[in-house]
């Protein structure tokens, strides 16, 4: 069983991470999305809710499972038996962060990480690039999935 993890915030998931799990799907028997807690933020949705809507966008994929974690992402890895981190690198400054991770991930645990480079579509793509759009009434829905943009416009409408 070929497994894989595709960790992130996911707050709100977008069509940029969408489609890096997507191509992962394509190439593992099962693709793990790990939504971290991070204690210390205040997310614009509840991790229960992130993972909910992940759920959902990803269920046609049919080989993804999603969950939280709190801790270190080798730790994840090393209870599930994964031996792949799969992440999307947008432009040359994420991979001078997510190769100092990598590098440090394999040395903890041997988990080694791909990089997959992100479709040129999503390359400016980030949740809180689309968050602080969406705050000031920029038109964000060509960037979420539907459900996805439907739950940003109301969770922004109650604040």
């Amino acid at each position: 069983m070929r497994r894989a993890v595709c960790p992130g915030s996911f707050d709100p998931i977008t069509n940029g991470h969408l489609d890096i799990i997507g191509r992962a799907s394509k190439l593992y028997d099962v693709v793990h999305v790990a939504v971290m807690i991070n204690q210390s933020k205040k997310g614009l949705f509840t991790v229960d809710e992130r993972i909910e809507l992940i759920r959902e966008v990803t269920a046609d994929f049919g080989n993804v499972e999603v969950e939280s974690f709190h801790g270190l992402l080798v730790d994840f890895c090393k209870q599930r038996d994964i031996p792949a981190i799969v992440k999307g690198l947008r432009a040359v400054s994420d991979f001078d962060y997510e190769l100092q991770m990598a590098q440090m991930n394999n040395g903890l645990s041997g988990v080694e990480t791909l990089f997959v480079p992100t479709n040129p579509t999503y390359s400016f793509l980030s949740s809180s690039l689309v968050k602080e759009v969406a705050t000031w009434g920029g038109d964000v829905a060509h960037l979420l999935p539907p459900v996805v943009h439907e739950a940003l416009v109301k969770r922004l409408g109650e604040k």
